[in-house]
């Protein structure tokens, strides 16, 4: 119980420091469809799906990498398996940097950005600091510190959105002002170069705080562990790709297949909105992330069923408290809608589907353990494969007759199916033992909760439904207590002398 209570503290950090980030970066979007034209502020949602691609490409797998081999058996320096994983990064950031630089022309024009070549470089090098910087990140990870971890990611952020709004909102006031102030660094033509400059120097600032990280053990570099890293990495890097594909396909996709051009872009704008609803299962997903790979490899370490008791445990209480965040979000989405326009509201429908969708990606997560245990991670890359085929073909047969509603089903299935695939072949290849009726009791029991919610739900009445439903909400949880023998004092940390 030790190594669970563990796992939730951290999850918890990490989970802080994503909610808090990813609101701050929300609020910036009013920002910018302000400040700027819509055709600009499209090159910049442009390069940033660009950017997302092209730090999966340049880190290769080797986060996972570095904590499936950090913790291996036939590999007793840690530091050694640390140091191969920074030069290999160190060496592919810079040829990454050095090609972009080379091939400007030709990749601006590629990226619509042909007159702002400096862009393309500033987000080059901005994602290549990245890149290098998540070996240092995972360090910290692995070395169990969340706070420094969630710190630094926090002052990434404080600097990108303070340079954002210096840059955007206080360097027009005082160029109207006094102009002579700011003439010998600002360029008011520069406009959305500016994101891209904040962006770069957040990411610069971080890599100087990560320096401690950097330093205080020799740097050497194993051929033969490289070899295997990559070896082992590389089917992640395509599971990656695949797992991006899975998430923006639909953006890309629904255009093509929805007859009437003008309404898909009005439906695509209603479900891409929504989907900000759904994205606190997202976010708890992504924290869960950061702290289960440095558990489950720490853990493979150890002998027996104490093991397997504590990867049986992990699934559990995922699923417990996921299930609390479903029912939280659906139970006061009355209040949560708020965070997108009314004129959206007619997509709410979709948030239910998509966060049992995210749900179902969560429990794949934590079923990779097997396949990240046994150096197979082909497997993982075959079934992110599959997903993705699932995505493309629902979404060619449902979206041109359901709409966005087609998009959300297709979501579903895909994950869906990646979970139950990887279940099967980890019955075999690496049996856990996982209490499956257990497992489904908890969400089973939940949809039923919300379906019962919502057939005694008063028309018009949101604040008197929100009352209704809170002890449903505290029902459920201290159903989850009760059947797992969890009180209220074990929830409660305690000083140990």
């Amino acid at each position: 119980m030790a190594g669970i209570k563990s796992l939730a503290k951290d999850t918890a950090i990490y989970g802080l420091s994503s909610i808090i980030g990813r609101f701050l970066n929300w609020c910036l979007v009013p920002l910018y469809t302000t400040m700027f034209l819509p055709a600009e502020y499209g090159v910049v949602s442009y390069i940033y799906s660009i950017v997302a691609l092209a730090l999966i490409i340049l880190t290769y797998g080797m986060e996972t990498g570095f904590f499936r081999f950090a913790n291996h058996e036939r590999y007793d320096d840690p530091m050694e398996v640390y140091s191969t994983s920074l030069i290999s990064l160190s060496v592919s950031s810079t040829v990454f940097i050095a090609l972009v630089a080379i091939f400007i022309g030709p990749i601006s024009e590629a990226m619509h950005s042909a007159g702002h070549r400096s862009y393309v470089m500033m987000m080059a090098i901005a994602v290549a600091l990245d890149a290098f910087t998540c070996l240092p990140f995972s360090y910290l990870r692995y070395r169990k510190r969340p706070m420094r971890f969630a710190a630094l990611r926090l002052i990434n952020i404080g600097v990108n959105i303070g340079l954002n709004l210096f840059f955007i909102l206080i360097c027009p006031w005082l160029w109207a002002q006094a102009p002579g102030w700011i003439s010998w660094f600002y360029d008011p033509d520069f406009g959305i170069g500016y994101i891209f400059l904040a962006n770069l120097v957040s990411s610069a600032v971080n890599m100087l705080l990560l320096i401690p990280e950097l330093r205080g053990f020799p740097y050497r570099f194993n051929p033969a562990l490289w070899r295997e890293m990559i070896a082992y990495s590389a089917p992640l890097l395509v599971l990656g790709l695949a797992g991006i594909m899975n998430q923006t396909l639909y953006s890309i996709l629904f255009p093509l297949l929805f007859p009437d051009k003008a309404e898909a872009m009005g439906q695509l704008g209603i479900y891409s909105a929504n989907l900000k609803i759904a994205i606190v299962m997202v976010m708890f997903i992504q924290a869960f992330r950061f702290a289960y790979e440095p558990f489950i490899f720490a853990k493979a370490k150890d002998r027996g069923e104490d093991k397997l008791q504590s990867y049986r445990d992990a699934m559990k209480y995922f699923v417990i408290f996921s299930m609390i965040i479903f029912l939280a979000v659906m139970f006061y989405i009355d209040i949560l809608r708020y965070f997108i326009s009314p004129s959206y509201f007619s997509g709410l429908k979709v948030v239910p589907i998509v966060m049992v969708a995210e749900f179902f990606f969560g429990i794949f997560f934590n079923l990779s353990l097997w396949y990240k245990l046994t150096d197979k991670t082909a497997y993982g890359m075959w079934f992110s494969l599959l997903g993705l085929a699932i995505t493309v073909a629902l979404n060619v047969l449902l979206v041109p007759r359901y709409g966005y509603m087609g998009c959300a089903w297709a979501s579903f299935a895909c994950y869906g199916t990646m979970m139950a695939v990887s279940y099967a072949f980890g019955r075999v290849k690496f049996p856990i033992g996982y209490c499956v009726s257990r497992l489904a009791f908890y969400f089973l029991s939940a949809i039923a909760v919300w379906v019962f919610s919502e057939l005694i739900a008063i028309e018009c009445k949101p604040w008197l439904n929100m009352i209704i439903r809170t002890p449903l909400l505290l029902g459920y949880a201290l159903m989850a207590m009760k059947i797992e023998g969890i009180t209220l004092r074990d929830l409660i940390p305690r000083r140990h002398a």
